[in-house]
């Protein structure tokens, strides 16, 4: 058997200069589309985990206060909780933490991706300056106001919605 030897590369087509700058060019783009996708996977992961401890789930919330209803006079606060229930958010009160009193409020069915695992916030405050706590509920950067009136919270009127937007306007 005979050994022969030949140089390698001597006869092999060389690509040209600027193909292999573009060749990298490509190469870097699509590593940092890659980094940017995992990064942003990454990202909302931890958010979700940050909600899961935060919220649970279902998404839920509570807020707790004096607001006018049921048995407060005997010195308990109403309690109302809200859940996130696969998109349909539902409000219950507990007027003077009795549950025998409890009230369930209509909340707004969310739309769109992941919406089941959107955090509801609520927050007791005065929205019409009437000197009674309404409830504000907020979820997914939408606010529903309930008026509290004749010792019920209840969503406003078209009048009643007209006014507090204005209230709002600087």
């Amino acid at each position: 058997m005979a050994v022969t030897s030949r140089e390698l590369g001597k006869n092999m087509p060389t690509l040209p200069r600027s193909l292999g700058l573009a060749t990298y060019a490509l190469t870097f783009a699509l590593a940092a589309l890659a980094i940017h996708v995992l990064v942003g996977a990454v990202v909302e992961r931890a958010r979700v985990t940050l909600d899961d401890l935060r919220y649970g789930r279902p998404r839920t919330a509570h807020v707790t206060g004096y607001v006018g209803h049921g048995a407060e006079g005997a010195g308990r606060p109403t309690h109302i909780v809200a859940m996130n229930l696969e998109r349909q958010v539902v409000v219950l009160e507990l007027p003077g933490s009795d549950p025998q009193q409890a009230r369930s409020l209509p909340g707004p069915y969310l739309f769109g991706e992941r919406q089941d695992l959107a955090p509801v916030v609520l927050l007791l405050q005065d929205m019409d300056g009437d000197g009674l706590q309404d409830l504000v509920l907020t979820v997914s950067n939408e606010q529903v106001v309930y008026l509290n009136r004749e010792g019920v919270f209840r969503l406003p009127t078209a009048e009643e919605q007209a006014l507090l937007v204005q209230e709002q306007l600087p």
